[in-house]
């Protein structure tokens, strides 16, 4: 599983023109799910997302993470994170999970921040959709799962 993690002032994601998620300061995670992904990536991914101490302390310095400070998570699916573009011009998709897989691992994903006792908003699985956010720093870290 691959993961855009930005922290935000805040983020929506729209479906045809209506609010389907949104949040106040925390962090929106755009995420895609690979081919050979199993609920074991999704576990871990979600612990080093919200164990990710990347809110400052008193000091400025990065000391604490979404859980610490009380913040929201918007979790947005998002297969081109998957895209191989080594060969030619047109990305090619061939490590993205088929959407049931994909489906499943995001959904489960979205339980795990909800059971960690976090408010968790989505996006629309499979929609397109239009995200807008104030990426706060910026701060934007990408964390992939361990390769077994």
């Amino acid at each position: 599983m691959r993961a855009v993690v930005q922290r935000v002032s805040r983020a929506s994601v729209r479906v045809d023109g209506s609010v389907v998620g949104a949040i106040g300061p925390g962090l929106l995670v755009l995420l895609g799910v690979g081919v050979s992904d199993t609920e074991e990536d999704a576990r871990w991914l979600c612990d080093k997302t919200l164990h990710l101490r990347i809110f400052p302390n008193e000091s400025g310095k990065f000391d604490r993470s979404v859980r610490d400070v009380g913040g929201e998570v918007l979790v947005v699916s998002q297969f081109t994170l998957l895209a191989d573009v080594a060969k030619g011009r047109r990305p090619s998709f061939s490590d993205a999970a088929p959407p049931e897989k994909a489906r499943q691992l995001y959904e489960y994903f979205t339980a795990l921040v909800r059971e960690a006792g976090l408010i968790c908003a989505t996006g629309e699985f499979g929609a397109r959709m239009e995200v807008e956010l104030v990426n706060d720093g910026p701060v934007t870290i990408v964390i992939d799962s361990p390769k077994r």
